[in-house]
């Protein structure tokens, strides 16, 4: 690829990238016609898993953008694919105590697995995604659970969110409270990790080479794309910002403002 607007196909962050909170940034309508004309396939991949994928396209609909489920890739199914391919296909497939929303619950049940409640015990996974109904009990039993040998799985690492009110705190601040209290490092599924874009580039079949990742930020969105090979735009709408460069030992391949650039440029 000789620039951003060479892609064939596109993994696409979505917070930071498309919105802030509940506000749409600004040039998300005409980016998605930019790529419907062009005919480039796409995949959302997010690292938030609080909410399911059908709720990530009820979302878009309201900013005027039809997408469909094939279309996006949470942190939470990804995570849940995860899960399956370790057992191997043995059955069953286990007990997990969540931490997480309606993402993050859809995703393990659908995948068979049976979610515990508060204060029980015998979990074979912890899992811990972003929970807006986060609690002490929740986080009490999940550290009962990982000290008693359950693996500890985080979705994703992002210590920080962006939100319509500000840069509020992320699924990682939470992973790293669990960590100190157990003394157990999560294993991490979400980006920069190459699971879900690996997973992403298996649903859309295209060349590595011309897929291009497009995100907000580079410890996560840009890292994730060099571990998996993978070219990168990221865009300046999120929370990285141009001085977080320097003194970095990798990089995107391009830098753009926002989405709107690209836009122009496909």
């Amino acid at each position: 690829m000789n620039s951003p607007a060479d892609l064939a196909a596109a993994i696409i962050d979505m917070d930071g990238v498309l919105w802030e909170g509940s506000r749409a940034l600004p040039g998300i309508g005409p980016f998605f016609e930019a790529l419907r004309a062009r005919g480039i396939p796409f995949v959302l991949a997010t690292n938030n898993a609080s909410r399911t994928p059908d709720q990530y396209v009820d979302k878009l609909g309201d900013f005027g953008v039809s997408v469909t489920m094939r279309e996006v890739l949470t942190s939470a199914q990804a995570t849940a694919a995860y899960l399956t391919q370790r057992r191997n296909g043995a059955p069953p497939p286990g007990r997990v105590f969540a931490i997480g929303e309606d993402g993050v619950r859809q995703a393990l049940t659908e995948a068979g697995y049976e979610l515990l409640g508060l204060y029980e015990r015998g979990a074979d996974y912890v899992v811990c995604g972003m929970d807006r109904g986060l609690s002490w009990d929740k986080l009490a039993t999940a550290t009962l659970n990982i000290r008693a040998g359950a693996a500890f799985i985080g979705t994703n690492p992002d210590v920080t969110l962006p939100s319509e009110h500000g840069t509020t705190h992320g699924n990682g601040a939470i992973l790293a409270a669990l960590q100190t209290a157990t003394g157990v490092a999560p294993v991490i599924i979400g980006k920069p990790e190459p699971i879900m874009y690996q997973q992403a580039l298996a649903r859309l079949g295209s060349d590595p080479a011309r897929t291009l990742v497009i995100g907000d930020r580079l410890e996560t969105d840009i890292l994730g794309a060099v571990r998996a090979g993978l070219p990168s735009l990221l865009v300046l709408s999120g929370i990285s910002r141009g001085e977080d460069l320097a003194g970095r030992d990798y990089g995107p391949t391009w830098v753009l403002p926002s989405i709107i650039e690209l836009t122009t440029a496909l």
